[in-house]
């Protein structure tokens, strides 16, 4: 079958209305504080709602059939559609110049990675760091799972754009119709985001830095409206414990969240992937905070705050947070975990691969997927003693089938080649050892702090100019899980049947 162009074409353009609709919630949040960017970053959602109108206008007979194809087409190009658009309200209030920068940061924002090259974020229009937050926050959920909602106003089904968004080992739906699974997932986002800002505003944040956060928490995004991250708030424990709850929810399968609302505690109790999830942390988490609690020797500092070593409140602390910042990929910083000694260093980048469950906002390999290849593995130990006997592999008491099995193994394989030759390419473009492997593993993670010179106390500003693009395309496939993104570059994909 020939691609449907048409339709195409009409969902891209109804992603840039969403696009434009949030630019002017900015300029509304540039205008209430006063910060002169209001007329810049409302002419840019001007030019976006405009633009996105025409599209849908000049489509708007299209054939309203959509196959798979024509879903991966649109979930991977909207996204790079959204980014294209969202460079404007940078560019138009010149806060980043430059357009690659511009191009960087928003691909970091929608794909909530929370890389960034900015060198003075406090100084930005709140307009502007509102905005930067919003990519995050429209990106967390996928801005595809939004528009899918309303998609029967336009007599255009959603099922293959929920495939192709959420490409995950299993596709557990809340309600057989799509558009109220979308709808579900959007409204306990929506009220985690509300909740967290109302706490984070009791426990000391202004109002603007509190929706800021909380926004860029539950997306797993790790922008911050200051220079020193999280680390800001050091002196005050209640905030950063605050952050540390949401992150967990925010990692969690939100379908998990749906069932805790609904009274399903069994539900979650009995989820191989949450208790998984669950035990990971804990265990980590002990790891990192025992070598803390008995390194107190050792002179390390946060961003602005000196560490209290020693202090097992502290340490526990410092451990939890950065264990969860990394393992949900939201990239928040209270210290510099780099010079938390070198078993630290190599044990938080091994924690950039792990990822966050299936059905959350995290990025990474995930929990389920891991999960998996430890099970198929045991399987595979028993049947070299028993190899007549029939074994499946069992995920919450259910056989799983081989196909799915296979699927998460070759996601595996791909994982690590993008990973190395992403690697590769940053050690061409003249970055050290621990700068390549690190910034690989962060942007193909949706991470945010690296290693080397990218740490968590630095930014990207430094990075070559094709170092920022080869970023942004990592960040990409690494959002998408791989296989929507890099199935454009195979040519029987663009073969008519």
């Amino acid at each position: 079958m020939k691609l449907n162009y048409k339709i195409i074409f009409h969902f891209l353009g109804l992603l840039m209305l969403f696009n434009g609709g949030f630019m002017l919630l900015a300029a509304l949040m540039s205008w209430i504080y006063k910060d002169g960017a209001t007329l810049q970053i409302s002419l840019s959602g001007l030019i976006t709602l405009v633009f996105g109108g025409l599209v849908m206008l000049a489509t708007k007979n299209s054939n309203k059939e959509m196959g798979k194809r024509e879903g991966y087409i649109v979930v991977t190009f909207g996204w790079i559609i959204m980014t294209l658009s969202g460079t404007m309200p940078y560019l138009f209030t010149e806060t980043i110049p430059s357009f690659t920068n511009a191009f960087f940061e928003t691909m970091s924002g929608y794909t909530t990675t929370g890389s960034t090259i900015l060198n003075d974020i406090e100084s930005l229009p709140e307009g502007v760091l509102f905005w930067r937050s919003l990519t995050h926050w429209i990106g967390g959920m996928g801005i595809i799972v939004l528009a899918i909602a309303i998609l029967p106003l336009l007599g255009i089904g959603g099922m293959q754009l929920f495939a192709a968004e959420a490409p995950g080992p299993s596709a557990d739906k809340l309600h057989p119709r799509i558009t109220d699974t979308a709808k579900r997932l959007w409204l306990i986002y929506f009220g985690y985001t509300a909740a967290e800002t109302i706490l984070l505003q009791v426990a000391g944040m202004t109002f603007f830095d509190a929706i800021n956060h909380s926004m860029c928490t539950l997306s797993t995004g790790g922008f911050s409206t200051k220079n020193a991250s999280l680390a800001h708030w050091n002196g005050q424990p209640i905030i950063q414990y605050i952050v540390i709850v949401f992150m967990f929810l925010a990692g969690t399968n939100f379908v998990l969240s749906y069932f805790a609302f609904k009274g399903k505690v069994q539900k979650i109790i009995h989820d191989e992937e949450f208790k998984l999830y669950f035990k990971f942390i804990a265990i980590f988490t002990i790891v990192a905070a025992l070598i803390i609690y008995f390194n107190a020797d050792v002179a390390v500092s946060t961003i602005n705050h000196p560490m209290v070593w020693g202090e097992a409140e502290s340490a526990f602390r410092h451990a939890l947070f950065q264990v969860l910042a990394i393992i949900t990929t939201t990239g928040f910083v209270t210290a510099n975990y780099t010079l938390w000694t070198p078993f630290l260093v190599v044990f938080f980048f091994g924690l950039m691969f792990l990822g966050g469950s299936a059905g959350s906002t995290a990025g990474g390999v995930k929990v389920v997927r891991h999960l998996m290849m430890i099970k198929n593995g045991f399987v595979e130990f028993k049947r070299t003693l028993h190899p007549n006997a029939v074994l499946p592999v069992r995920y919450n008491k259910k056989s799983i089938s081989g196909g799915i099995v296979f699927n998460i193994l070759a996601f595996f394989i791909l994982y690590m080649l993008s990973f190395i030759v992403g690697a590769l390419g940053f050690s061409m473009l003249g970055l050290d050892f621990d700068s390549s492997v690190g910034v690989a593993a962060s942007s193909l993670g949706n991470v945010g702090p690296a290693l080397g010179d990218f740490g968590p106390v630095d930014n990207f500003y430094d990075m070559p100019t094709l170092g920022k693009w080869w970023c942004s395309f990592l960040m990409l496939i690494g959002r998408l899980e791989l296989f929507t993104v890099l199935i454009l570059f195979t040519p029987f994909f663009w073969r008519n049947r």
